[in-house]
């Protein structure tokens, strides 16, 4: 079973790739686009479209665009698009999104917990910027050290302790790269609970009504490894906070 279903299932029941209730996206999307009646925003690594759907359905003078490599994730952001009556607009783009390349720029370029895909977070700073318009904002979501990481935090994650930072280190770095953080959000530890019991849940219970598909034992296998590997690993250590951000 390779890692984009895997992804799919576990995300069934939430389908916010990221440990963030409903309320507190609604919270940081009116927070990111406040005072703009009209704008455009972009994705960088959309997946199913949450944020960008939540988006365009709060905020009717708004249009948006998603890239992402996942094909069938794309194909349910359309349809969950279409059931919302916003689908047209919203465009949808199946690209690398260090590739994504668009004539105008974005009053509010995201990415929440896919900086991995731009080799961290800076990088992923760097690309946002090239989307930006002026005045614009990037909603960015990271993880970081709530504290010291152990081994086995370290070995369920598949992480270094370079890969992240603590909290204020993290947001001093924002800073000296020249943005400024005009709100931020830390994920609570219930958010992160609900977040890993709905991932691993979701992909159990796939399997339990999925006896007799091939890929029933690796779902099995794969949610109780992960489920494991937070308990036991990285759960209160690893925190996730959601920054919006202006150049300086």
């Amino acid at each position: 079973m390779n890692r984009q279903t895997i992804s799919r299932l576990a995300h069934v029941h939430h389908p916010i790739a990221a440990p963030v209730t409903d309320e507190s996206v609604a919270r940081l999307l009116a927070r990111a686009t406040a005072g703009t009646e009209h704008g455009r925003a972009l994705d960088l690594g959309c997946g199913e479209g949450g944020w960008l759907v939540r988006a365009l359905t709060a905020r009717p003078g708004w249009q948006a665009v998603g890239v992402d490599l996942d094909a069938a994730a794309l194909t349910r952001a359309r349809q969950t698009a279409e059931a919302l009556g916003v689908q047209r607009r919203l465009g949808l783009h199946h690209v690398d999104a260090r590739e994504f390349s668009d004539s105008e720029g974005f009053d509010l370029v995201l990415n929440i917990g896919s900086t991995h895909a731009f080799g961290g977070l800076l990088p992923t700073l760097a690309a946002a910027r090239e989307h930006l318009a002026p005045g614009g904002r990037v909603l960015v979501g990271e993880a970081f050290w709530e504290r010291e990481p152990s081994r086995s935090a370290l070995e369920g994650l598949g992480a270094a302790r370079e890969d992240y930072a603590d909290l204020g280190t993290t947001v001093d770095r924002v800073a000296a790269d020249g943005w400024t953080p005009v709100f931020g959000y830390v994920s609570s530890r219930q958010e992160w609970d609900d977040y890993e019991f709905s991932w691993t849940g979701s992909l159990a219970e796939w399997a339990l009504d999925n006896p007799d598909h091939p890929d029933a034992e690796a779902a099995r296998d794969a949610a109780d490894l992960h489920r494991a590997e937070w308990l036991h690993g990285y759960r209160g250590t690893l925190g996730f906070v959601t920054l919006l951000l202006r150049l300086t």
